[in-house]
């Protein structure tokens, strides 16, 4: 009985697989709301596909990391809220967020894809005007 009590406990400790993906897009947010590109772009891949309002184009990480940056220097943001998540997919991930700046509110959507070491990526990276 108690090899089985023990087994049960073990498992109970360990989170489930959905909670454990699903922090990527939690801490995402957590940076988007302290405008930390830094650690943002530790999270990219090697390149990006970055939409910022009217700027389009595939960056490395190094420059998708700059241009986050220079546009957190214009919109300091003082707010981030996830409106929507995607984790169903064992290999793709989406967030939407809204995030709230100085200059006015902005809606985020990042996508991310599983690389081969098994970690999420953000590969898309769009942030748009909000309208509402």
């Amino acid at each position: 009985m108690k090899p089985l009590l023990a087994l049960l406990l073990l498992l109970l400790h360990f989170p489930s697989n959905n909670t454990l993906q699903a922090d990527i897009i939690d801490d995402l947010s957590v940076q988007f709301k302290l405008g930390n590109s830094k650690e943002i772009a530790k999270n990219f891949a090697p390149s990006v596909e970055l939409i910022i309002i009217d700027q389009e184009d595939v960056y490395s990480k190094a420059q998708a990391e700059q241009i986050l940056k220079d546009f957190f220097v214009k919109n300091p943001p003082n707010k981030s809220a996830i409106i929507h998540r995607l984790s169903t997919n064992p290999n793709y991930r989406l967030g939407i967020f809204s995030v709230a700046a100085k200059t006015g509110k902005f809606r985020v959507t990042i996508t991310l894809k599983k690389n081969p070491a098994n970690v999420f990526l953000i590969t898309e990276l769009r942030i748009e005007p909000d309208k509402e």
